[in-house]
Order: C-alpha cells, then sequence, then structure tokens
C-alpha cells in the first residue's frame, strides 16, 4: 500500500486530538500510533517495513484517519 506522506505528516502534526480520540479506551496508547506513523514517514510511506503489531496499529487507527480526509492538506 501506498501512503499519501502529506496526509500523513499532517495527522501527525496537525490532527494527533483525532489519534488520541482514536484510541480513547482502546488500551492502546497515542504515541504509539504516532510512532508507526513517524517510521513510516521516516520511511516513505513504506507499509512493507512493518511488523504485523505495526501494520495491525496501521490498519486499525491511522488508515481510517487518512481515508476519511481523502484531499491533501491546503486543497
Amino acid at each position: 500500500m501506498k501512503v499519501d506522506l502529506a496526509l500523513l505528516n499532517n495527522l501527525i502534526s496537525k490532527r494527533s486530538a483525532e489519534i488520541e480520540q482514536s484510541v480513547a479506551g482502546t488500551g492502546y496508547l497515542a504515541r504509539t500510533v504516532i510512532g508507526v506513523g513517524t517510521f513510516l514517514l521516516d520511511n516513505e510511506g513504506n507499509t512493507d517495513l512493518l511488523t504485523s503489531k505495526q501494520l495491525a496499529t496501521f490498519d486499525k487507527f491511522l488508515k481510517p484517519l487518512l481515508e476519511s480526509r481523502p484531499t491533501r492538506p491546503g486543497k
């Protein structure tokens, strides 16, 4: 899967409250989800480099938030 790096960067840097809301009550920590997002940013959005746990975190939290904003920031 190809991750839109601009959207991911925007999510992590400006929409972290949405991440915190999505993890509330799940037992996951927002910093864990943000860490997975940061790892993806550092590795050009290559989800093939994620461990199975990281991929599960991405699929459960980051992917839905990225898909909820299908356009690039500022457009």
